[in-house]
């Protein structure tokens, strides 16, 4: 059973905190849709001025909408278009301060000024990213990528 949790300490301690509750949270549990959808879910509860996170999955060669909180999002995405397909087609974090002057920028939210966007890897094969947008300019800090590679980093010993 989930329980609220605060979390305390510099950012890099409460990632940290974090990181260590998604493990105990998904301990057990291997089936991928369930444990995206509890991460999302994480992730949207412990990250203050955010209005979208989730997941897109590779399938037949383009990113498809997963587990998500927010608003109805993009359903496909091309390997090299906007912020998620040019992380998966360079398999590395993206941050944008601001996406409106991001080359190729799918706008999804026209409330979204800010994204990171982290690859999900499997021997060295992107087969998803997370997914997180921000309604503030520069919402994501070197502090808030670390963090968040490590969520992942996490997430994937449990799928």
């Amino acid at each position: 059973m989930f329980a609220n949790i605060s979390y305390s300490g510099t950012l890099t301690e409460q990632y940290e905190q974090l990181a260590k509750h998604l493990d105990a949270l998904l301990d057990g549990e291997n089936d991928l849709i369930a444990n995206l959808s509890n991460a999302s879910a994480l992730l949207n509860y412990f990250l203050e001025d955010i209005n979208w996170v989730g997941f897109y999955l590779m399938k037949d060669g383009e990113l498809v909408l997963g587990p998500f909180q927010g608003l109805p999002a993009c359903v496909r995405i091309p390997v090299g278009r906007g912020v998620c397909g040019t992380a998966v087609e360079n398999n590395e974090t993206i941050m944008v301060d601001d996406v409106h002057t991001f080359p190729g920028h799918i706008a999804c939210d026209a409330a979204s000024k800010s994204e990171i966007v982290i690859p999900l890897t499997a021997n060295g094969t992107v087969f998803g990213v997370l997914d997180i947008d921000s309604p503030n300019e520069a919402r994501f800090s070197l502090e808030d990528k670390a963090g968040l590679e490590r969520f992942v980093s996490v997430l994937l010993k449990h799928i």
